[in-house]
């Protein structure tokens, strides 16, 4: 049979789209939920017994959830465009409606992100993502992360796993902005840990892992420090 190229706007082309990037978040370690910009091509390869093969490019931009949240790209908030990441996704997805069947074959994920040109242009004061891996912003994470282990009715202490993004901005100092990922340890909250660093992890089929967002704000005139955290504790798959 013939290649069809049915319209990017087709109700069966949309609900392809929409299984395959189900699949893909699924299917990704680490990184973010992507969400779907626009569907940019699509062939479709009707099969001699019954569906269809879908050979889509899929334009993609990050969300704000981590992937190991599970969530649906819908379900996602975008991120503004001065931090967004943005790509494209090539899949070849089998659908087979009546049966119920969507096996995605194979898929590859180009991702980059806004260029710093870009940014400066749209938004002079905003910050820019930096490095993550900088000493800096380990130090935010870790102070950020300080309050949750304060603050939270978990049993144990988390420590800081890895940060996934971060970005500096002068507000009344040097504030900083970090995403990271936080793993359960087997230090309880009924001691008092001096270095939370050195509780060692629980073993990967106890322990939850979380997603946090803080920041460290420092005033040059009040000599304080400001610090927020929110997080998300994921229970293991």
């Amino acid at each position: 049979t013939a290649l069809l190229s049915p319209t990017c706007d087709d109700t069966a082309v949309e609900e392809a789209a929409d299984l395959a990037l189900r699949q893909i978040n699924a299917d990704r370690k680490e990184g973010y939920i992507l969400s779907l910009y626009r569907i940019f091509s699509v062939r479709e390869h009707p099969q001699e017994i019954t569906g269809s093969v879908f050979y889509l490019i899929l334009d993609v931009v990050d969300t704000e959830c981590h992937v190991l949240s599970k969530k649906l790209w819908k379900n996602c908030v975008a991120r503004f465009a001065h931090t967004t990441v943005y790509g494209q996704c090539k899949a070849i997805i089998y659908i087979n409606q009546a049966r119920n069947i969507a096996h995605l074959n194979t898929y590859q994920c180009i991702l980059q992100p806004v260029p710093p040109r870009y940014i400066w242009t749209v938004c002079p004061d905003c910050p820019v993502d930096d490095c993550p891996t900088e000493p800096k912003y380990l130090e935010a994470a870790v102070q950020s992360l300080a309050k949750f282990n304060a603050e939270s009715e978990q049993t144990h202490y988390f420590s800081v796993l890895n940060v996934t993004r971060a970005s500096m901005q002068w507000v009344i100092g040097p504030a900083y902005f970090v995403e990271f990922l936080i793993q359960e340890t087997s230090c309880s909250k009924n001691d008092t840990i001096a270095d939370i660093s050195k509780c060692k992890p629980l073993s990967s089929e106890l322990a939850q892992i979380g997603f946090c967002k803080g920041s460290v704000v420092n005033s040059d005139l009040e000599h304080e420090q400001f610090v927020t955290i929110s997080c998300e504790i994921y229970s293991l798959q």
